[in-house]
């Protein structure tokens, strides 16, 4: 529940409003005389406190109860335990450095934070690093510039991250520079939420906040890359396997 926690935090603003516009129509549906707004109104007041509920229950099994940060969903695709030099990239979030150095002590982990993202300014990220402290060795990057030198890492894995990169063309830079960086079998492991129907359905207004399939094929491709495959992880989130 850590994340899903985290999740009401940054959003507990958002989730006050909706409850209290429902609540407002619930009360003047009783000082209605048509029926047909009271019905309205009524039915407008649940839709609003059923699509909290949800948002929050997407939440959870995304982010506390799913594969996302636990890449199950490679094995027989990276070996960790042969893996060598392994590039994470964040946006001010951080849930997963920790577990796989615990995990893979042979790993050379480099950690990321993609300078300026929309997180920075939210009230909630103190709360978050305290509770996701920043792993002591990241380092601050810029999306069009990874500071590796040529054909040096074998995976970059950007997980919930890359959607913070708002323009297309800096998406584009940030493929080539990941192109560059990467051996010649080196893979790119992207897991995004998609701008589709169903985060659509149960995130609303906030599934713009995303981007969808075809934006980041068409960054990816333009990069000189491709997507080797999409598996689904959750109905919320897919995983890409990018390669040269």
């Amino acid at each position: 529940m850590k994340i899903t926690k985290l999740v009401i935090l940054f959003n507990y603003q958002k989730i006050l409003l909706g409850i209290i516009v429902s609540i407002v129509l619930f009360g003047l549906s009783f000082f209605i005389n048509s029926s047909l707004f009271v019905l309205l109104f009524r039915i407008l007041g649940v839709l609003i406190i059923l699509n909290i509920i949800a948002s929050l229950v997407a939440s959870y099994i995304l982010y506390d109860n799913s594969d996302l940060y636990e890449l199950n969903n490679l094995k027989g695709i990276i070996n960790w335990n042969k893996t060598k030099n392994v590039v994470l990239v964040h946006a001010s979030f951080d849930p997963l450095s920790k577990s796989l150095e615990e995990k893979y002590s042979n790993l050379n982990l480099t950690v990321c934070d993609i300078f300026g993202n929309r997180h920075e300014q939210e009230k909630g990220i103190e709360t978050s690093k305290k509770i996701f402290p920043p792993n002591p060795k990241e380092i601050k990057i810029k999306a069009h510039q990874l500071p590796f030198e040529d054909h040096s890492q074998n995976v970059i894995l950007a997980i919930t991250a890359l959607h913070e990169i708002l323009d297309h063309e800096q998406r584009v830079l940030f493929f080539k520079e990941a192109k560059r960086v990467l051996k010649d079998d080196g893979l790119i492991i992207v897991s995004e939420q998609f701008r589709d129907f169903t985060n659509f359905l149960f995130f609303n207004i906030g599934a713009f906040h995303f981007l969808s399939k075809k934006q980041w094929q068409k960054a990816i491709s333009e990069a000189g890359l491709e997507v080797v495959d999409n598996q689904k992880i959750t109905p919320f989130a897919n995983m890409l396997i990018v390669r040269k």
